[in-house]
């Protein structure tokens, strides 16, 4: 019966053959992988909301303020306001009457050479992101990238459509092909489907994968395959190359 799994990966329980200054190093560095994701991730989600609450407490007039009747700052104030205007605006859009104000609004924006141009194309990637039957963004495929032999990780937004499939003889798929540790920036290529190797990890996976430098991995392998240690030589070749003479003395 085997004993339960280290949760802390690399970094072994302390034995008796241990050493006392190797035991608080080894505490030193399980203390920090259990501090400080989650630290990293309180200070994030708290610059986050005090970014909101500074920007919407500002438009606030006082007396809607709650701070202006406690002797304490509220946080997260800011970011109640904006998700309860969100709703109201999208309860609004969808009566008729919003429906028509969106409506002149949007021939106003499109009647602004520069500003329709933004809107128009921002407008629509929201509209593909953001819908239900959206195909963005749901894969993550392997492609060879920047040359033959060498291999990157994709995301498929979408199958090629419009003039650039019809000068393309085969179907091919869009594919957004990410920078790291910055995923925001990157490349859109349109390649051909059969060029693609689709990969069984999500797409949060991708990200991590993608975001960390291959540091971080995930836990699955693909369909039929088994992970391998770091270190592990390909299937069929050997680790070591063994010349005739070797076979004969052997």
């Amino acid at each position: 019966m085997t004993g339960p799994s280290n949760p802390l990966p690399g970094i072994h329980p302390p034995t008796k053959h241990r050493t006392f200054g190797g035991r608080l190093r080894g505490y030193f560095l399980a203390g920090i992988l259990v501090t400080a994701p989650i630290s990293i991730t309180l200070f994030l989600a708290w610059q986050f909301i005090s970014f909101i609450d500074k920007r919407v407490e500002s438009l606030l007039p006082p007396q809607f303020n709650p701070e202006t009747y406690l002797p304490f700052s509220v946080p997260g104030i800011g970011v109640l306001v904006v998700i309860v205007f969100l709703v109201f605006v999208g309860w609004l859009a969808a009566g008729f009457l919003g429906r028509w104000i969106v409506r002149m609004g949007e021939m106003v924006v499109e009647r602004i050479p520069a500003i329709s141009t933004v809107y128009g194309a921002v407008k629509q990637i929201f509209e593909t992101v953001l819908a239900n039957q959206s195909d963005a963004f749901r894969e993550v495929v392997l492609i060879e990238y920047p040359r033959k032999g060498v291999y990157a990780i994709g995301f498929v937004t979408g199958t090629t459509r419009g003039e650039v499939q019809g000068r393309i003889h085969d179907e091919t798929v869009n594919v957004f092909l990410p920078t790291t540790p910055n995923p925001t920036s990157g490349f859109l290529l349109f390649l051909p489907r059969d060029e693609l190797t689709f990969l069984d990890m999500s797409v949060e996976e991708g990200i991590k994968l993608v975001v960390s430098a291959g540091i971080v991995i995930p836990p699955r392998a693909g369909a039929g395959e088994r992970e391998l240690p770091l270190g592990t030589p390909p299937a069929g070749k050997p680790d070591k190359v063994i010349e005739p003479a070797e076979r004969k003395s052997a």
